[in-house]
């Protein structure tokens, strides 16, 4: 991957100190009132596209202490794939041009529960979810008696994934004009932490 973009840093540098202000129960948030609403009625610049869990306790725009217009939210059950979901993220970098994506995957995940009480076997009901979690099983075995694991695993799968059946989000990464962040979000302590490989990159001391 070449340099991560600048812009890029700073968003990501915004929503990890809005985290902290979550955790800290100092919510300070602005942006949520119906006068924002109707400024932006005619058009929208969000900061970040957010991939995240369907589940009810995974709120993007609480979790980072953002306001109405800050976030391009998509939002499916275990932050799966389909090609409706990839797409939906295109638009926010092609024609939104968030240079941020996070990818965000939390504890206590459903899907992956059910993922490993079913392996190797498809079900009838939930083919596609399924099969967007078998493939990290199948890399790393060890993830079967680890919900969180497998859950942490599989948002780095997911990376790959989007980067290898998105012509626009890989050439986005290739030019610098996107970086993608590895997340997850563990309940207990409301913290969402970086699963990033290259975090030395990333100057967030000062957050």
């Amino acid at each position: 991957m070449n340099n991560i973009p600048s812009t890029s840093i700073e968003i990501l540098k915004r929503l990890l100190r809005g985290n902290k202000q979550f955790i800290q129960g100092k919510y300070e948030a602005k942006n949520i009132t119906i006068e924002t609403l109707k400024e932006l009625s005619d058009h929208q610049n969000p900061h970040a596209c957010v991939l995240s869990c369907s589940d009810s306790r995974v709120v993007p725009e609480l979790i980072f202490e953002a306001g109405i217009g800050e976030l391009f939210v998509v939002r499916v059950a275990g932050i799966t794939l389909g090609l409706n979901v990839i797409e939906s993220i295109e638009y926010a970098i092609k024609k939104l041009h968030t240079p941020l994506l996070l990818l965000l995957g939390h504890d206590n995940c459903g899907v992956m529960e059910y993922a490993q009480k079913t392996y190797p076997d498809i079900k009838e009901d939930f083919k596609a979810i399924l099969s967007s979690v078998y493939p990290v099983i199948e890399n790393d075995k060890t993830a079967l008696n680890d919900e969180n694991k497998l859950a942490k695993l599989h948002t780095l799968w997911v990376e790959k994934y989007i980067l290898n059946h998105s012509r626009i989000i890989k050439n986005a990464v290739l030019n610098n004009e996107l970086y993608i962040a590895k997340c997850h979000l563990c309940h207990n302590s409301g913290e969402v932490s970086l699963l990033d490989d290259n975090l030395e990159k990333i100057k967030l001391e000062d957050i």
